[in-house]
């Protein structure tokens, strides 16, 4: 035997890739993080402008009531400024005219505001020649006095009236910038809009690619392990990736080549054994069958009697060993599949037509029953556990009765019913029935004792595929159900 190799350490030299140097939970987290941030900073441009419409309207509600104001004001002080006229022309009184100076002035400061608020030149300019008339009347000698006062009460007449169309087109002004706002507003909605879609997908497809860039590793795992069950160790197992799947990568080629050394130990074993005892064991028979034959002398009837029980124990023993070999054999070879697509029903026939001699020296009927189906499994290791299938279930049919292989497709499953006329398996055995080297306690009194592992080596068979072989009972009958998933690969 090998002696043990140590598993891979922690500090092996590390396999190169974008990935390494980071274990799977921190590329995890940091992927959770460029997704988080991108969606923040979505969110936060998404905050920043419905803040600014925010502003911008609150801007827009304070401009608009300025203005509107600012117009009720100008129309206040044409009325303040139409009185202290008309008092100034008829009492000459130094204070009223200084008091009309200041009030147009205040006049002339607010329609300048509005100007720049966006009050047509035409009206303001219209505005300050009325104002200058009543100026020029006011300032006019006392003896007109009296006209002059008719005239500027008609300055006034159109002050007021344009008044009115300054407060119409303040309105407009303010419908105007509504109308902005809310245009600015559609399309920063339509802009938030667009940027919340677009980093959505963005983080969908980032997530997509990180989910499936980090699942390669896994799925190069799970193939190697999938090629160490199915024995396949020709292959060295290298996974690239984050630290931590790469530790499992190393210990799963440390497990290859521990299994390697097994399997070679093994084969060592067998061939020892198969040397060490078959040598002696043929001896034995040879020096059992001198006696029998009388060549050291005539034997008594207790001698040949003797002689007798040595020589069946001899064939009995022989055919144990022969039978150990075999299974062995045979669960070495299980690991190791030769997989193509075979017709199901076409190897099953062919069992049949096999075994033909066998089961029409005993006068059964066979029948193949089911649809053709077509599978990707090694056709040698479906056959052999068919074949023992069947070879049990002719040594175990009574005398002309019917042997029926039903071959069906439920969801998922192949399956293949072996069907027998015989006295089925006895409660007591039929937890050990798939055991090596279990005979049950219901032997066919015309036949060879069996050797117990023809149902082992199907479940060894059967298993390899990633399917399942059972004793099913249906009341007083009981038959064996192969089930071979579809898409085993």
């Amino acid at each position: 035997m090998s002696e043990p190799s140590s598993p891979p350490s922690a500090g092996a030299p590390r396999a190169g890739g974008p990935l390494n140097g980071f274990s799977f939970q921190q590329l995890l987290l940091l992927a959770f993080l460029l997704i988080a941030g991108l969606l923040g900073v979505s969110s936060l441009r998404a905050l920043h402008t419905l803040e600014q419409l925010m502003v911008q309207s609150r801007q827009g509600t304070a401009h608009a009531t300025a203005l509107g104001t600012a117009a009720q004001s100008l129309n206040q002080r044409g009325q303040a400024l139409e009185r202290a006229a008309r008092q100034s022309l008829v009492l000459r009184d130094a204070p009223l005219r200084r008091s009309f100076d200041e009030m147009a002035l205040e006049a002339l400061g607010i329609l300048e505001q509005l100007h720049k608020d966006g009050l047509p030149e035409a009206q303001v300019d219209e505005w300050r020649r009325h104002l200058d008339a009543v100026k020029e009347l006011v300032n006019a000698p006392p003896e007109r006095a009296l006209d002059n006062e008719r005239l500027v009460a008609e300055e006034f007449v159109a002050i007021e009236t344009l008044n009115l169309n300054i407060a119409q087109s303040i309105q407009d002004i303010n419908a105007q910038r509504n109308r902005e706002l809310q245009d600015r507003v559609e399309a920063s909605r339509r802009n938030v809009t667009h940027q919340v879609v677009g980093v959505i997908v963005l983080a969908l497809l980032l997530a997509l690619a990180l989910g499936i860039w980090l699942a390669r590793p896994f799925k190069r795992l799970e193939g190697a392990i999938r090629q160490l069950g199915e024995n396949q160790l020709d292959e060295p197992v290298v996974i690239s990736g984050p630290d931590d799947v790469r530790r499992v990568g190393q210990q799963l080629e440390w497990l290859r080549l521990r299994l390697v050394e097994l399997d070679a130990d093994k084969a060592r074993f067998l061939r020892h054994v198969s040397h060490e005892l078959k040598t002696p064991l043929a001896a034995l028979r040879e020096g059992v069958a001198l006696l029998q034959d009388g060549v050291t002398g005539e034997l008594n009837g207790g001698q040949r009697e003797v002689t007798q029980i040595l020589h069946h124990n001899t064939l009995v023993l022989q055919s144990e060993i022969e039978a150990l070999l075999r299974f062995n054999a045979a669960a070495f070879e299980a690991r190791q599949l030769n997989r193509r697509d075979t017709d199901l029903l076409a190897l099953l026939e062919t069992q049949v037509e096999t075994q033909r001699l066998q089961w029409q020296a005993r006068g059964l009927k066979v029948q193949v029953e089911g649809p053709s189906i077509s599978l990707p499994i090694d056709a040698d290791k479906i056959a052999s556990a068919v074949s023992n299938l069947l070879s049990n279930a002719i040594r175990f049919s009574p005398k002309g009765s019917t042997l029926r292989i039903l071959l069906s497709r439920p969801a998922g499953v192949a399956r293949v019913d072996v069907i027998d006329q015989g006295p089925g398996v006895a409660p007591a055995d039929r937890d050990h029935v798939f055991e090596p080297f279990y005979r049950g306690v219901r032997q066919p009194d015309d036949a060879v004792r069996g050797t117990g592992i023809g149902l082992s080596i199907v479940q060894e068979y059967i298993a390899a595929h990633g399917g399942t072989v059972r004793l099913v009972d249906e009341g007083a009958q009981s038959f064996f159900r192969i089930e071979l998933p579809h898409a085993a690969q």
